[in-house]
């Protein structure tokens, strides 16, 4: 399918609205410095008539509705203090958003929390082992700790959840005002585990029955897209584009049998993934899925097919055993390990010789491919 073009993203935005008239999830790939921030935004926009709007967000302005006081002076007091003044938070009091949002974060992180809605703030805490003079461990509570920036964006995220739960529930009115939620990734300083896991938790949440909302998630990471184009089986899924040339942006729809977008994307995560050296056993998954989608594309017999035989291995079995094997089943995705260096080369070899012997537009993996955030 051809892409469809669109003269600005106000026009796009319409578009996703009329699209989820029919669907209920809307999938968006773009690369970083594409506007997919801004999307987000436009869309939202459309919902607002005086007081009134529609759209429940998750973007870049959303995690900067918080913000760190250090306690300079002190060094004692670190607090989390958050824009009581956006709808975000009119849910504080009467609905214990702590007590919604600590089973959502439990899965993710080691520390407590608690929201002080009169000053404004969150104050978070660890428990920690503290060796006493007797020689054993005791467990203490340190107060007031500053987190991670890690930490810090999965605790906004679960805040979000906490929030669209709500949301999906008829019977709390006061978030009945939202009828689409708009998610931008949210995975911006995540992990490759976390990423995983926030995807695979916000496609379980999504696909709770009886709710009416609609909803739209764009995304620059190719994995995340991964998890959720196949956990949620029916969403509507696009690859959004511009060009310099013109300011026209464009969907072109990706179909689960289509090789192109997804192969390419998949391509530059691994390229990335293999150049810094961050190579974990999940990366031997999403290279098979690349060597399965181009088998397919050039009728060869199976992916084996297309790993180069090596002087000392000429039927390639061992590198075909190796993708076989660590790819196998769940555990590449859902039980990431780091890979041995020796199978960080076996990976690189068959990567390298894949891309040569199926040429790409080097300009694809060329650094500055990797854009800014919106």
């Amino acid at each position: 399918m051809s892409a469809v073009p669109f003269a600005d993203l106000s026009a796009l935005a319409v578009h996703l609205r009329q699209e989820l008239q029919n669907k209920k999830y809307v999938l968006l790939y773009a690369y970083n410095g594409t506007g997919k921030t801004r999307l987000s935004t436009s869309f939202k926009e459309i919902g607002k008539q005086g007081d009134a709007r529609d759209t429940l967000y998750f973007n870049a302005f959303t995690e900067d509705l918080f913000s760190w006081d250090n306690d300079l002076d002190g060094d004692s007091d670190r607090k989390l203090i958050f824009n009581s003044v956006s709808h975000f938070f009119d849910g504080l009091t009467e609905l214990e958003m702590d007590n919604r949002i600590r089973p959502l974060i439990q899965r993710y992180v080691d520390f407590d929390f608690r929201i002080d809605v009169g000053e404004g703030c969150v104050r978070f805490s660890r428990t920690v082992e503290k060796l006493e003079e007797d020689g054993e461990a005791r467990q203490e509570i340190v107060d007031n700790i500053k987190v991670s920036r890690g930490e810090e964006n999965i605790f906004i995220w679960c805040f979000f959840l906490a929030i669209v739960e709500l949301a999906m529930d008829k019977d709390v009115e006061t978030y009945k005002w939202v009828k689409y939620i708009y998610i931008d990734d949210p995975i911006s300083s995540l992990d490759e585990h976390n990423a995983i896991g926030v995807a695979c938790h916000l496609a379980q949440l999504l696909k709770k029955p009886d709710h009416t909302l609609r909803i739209v998630i764009s995304t620059h990471h190719a994995l995340f897209f991964n998890v959720l184009f196949n956990e949620l089986g029916n969403a509507k899924s696009y690859f959004l584009s511009t060009t310099k040339q013109s300011a026209e942006y464009r969907l072109k729809e990706q179909k689960k049998d289509t090789p192109f977008f997804h192969h390419v994307a998949l391509l530059q995560e691994l390229n990335q993934a293999a150049t810094n050296g961050n190579l974990y056993t999940y990366h031997f998954n999403m290279l098979r899925s690349v060597l399965e989608k181009t088998a397919s594309f050039h009728g060869l017999k199976g992916f084996g097919d297309c790993i180069k035989r090596d002087a000392g291995d000429p039927e390639g079995i061992l590198h075909t055993r190796l993708v076989n094997i660590l790819s196998h089943g769940n555990y590449s995705l859902y039980d990431p390990r780091e890979m041995i260096e020796e199978n960080k080369e076996y990976f690189r070899n068959i990567l390298r010789d894949f891309m040569d012997r199926f040429p790409f537009n080097p300009e694809l993996f060329a650094p500055e491919q990797v854009g800014h955030n919106d």
